[in-house]
């Protein structure tokens, strides 16, 4: 399974960035191989509104099936849910971390954003 996590750095080891849309780095791993694919979003982090709605369709575009974040606003967790992807927000720890904490079932997909959209 592809894996989407924000991150502050460019490997498994990193700290995971809590952002989704103004993330440092998003990294797509896969479960089974712990393979990964670092994916710069310095695209994203300068925009001045829509960086989550852009950041979910790279998601998208990467064939991720989960995305673990911090943080997910209302328009992003929107484009992540009508694409399938599961969100997993209020995660923290290191990369590796969480997606071990993913393959154990300690981490539960959200239902809704867990912070109000900027442009609301």
């Amino acid at each position: 399974m592809k894996i989407a996590v924000t991150s502050t750095g460019s490997d498994l080891k990193s700290d995971m960035d809590p952002r989704f849309g103004r993330a440092a780095y998003i990294i797509i791993v896969d479960s089974d191989t712990m393979k990964f694919k670092v994916l710069e979003n310095s695209q994203n982090r300068n925009l001045t509104q829509g960086a989550g709605i852009q950041a979910g369709k790279t998601i998208v575009d990467n064939g991720a099936e989960v995305l673990i974040t911090g943080f997910c606003g209302p328009k992003a967790f929107r484009v992540l849910e009508s694409a399938g992807i599961k969100t997993i927000s209020g995660a923290e720890g290191c990369v590796e971390d969480v997606i071990r904490d993913f393959k154990a079932g300690k981490l539960k997909e959200s239902q809704t954003p867990n912070v109000d959209g900027h442009w609301v």
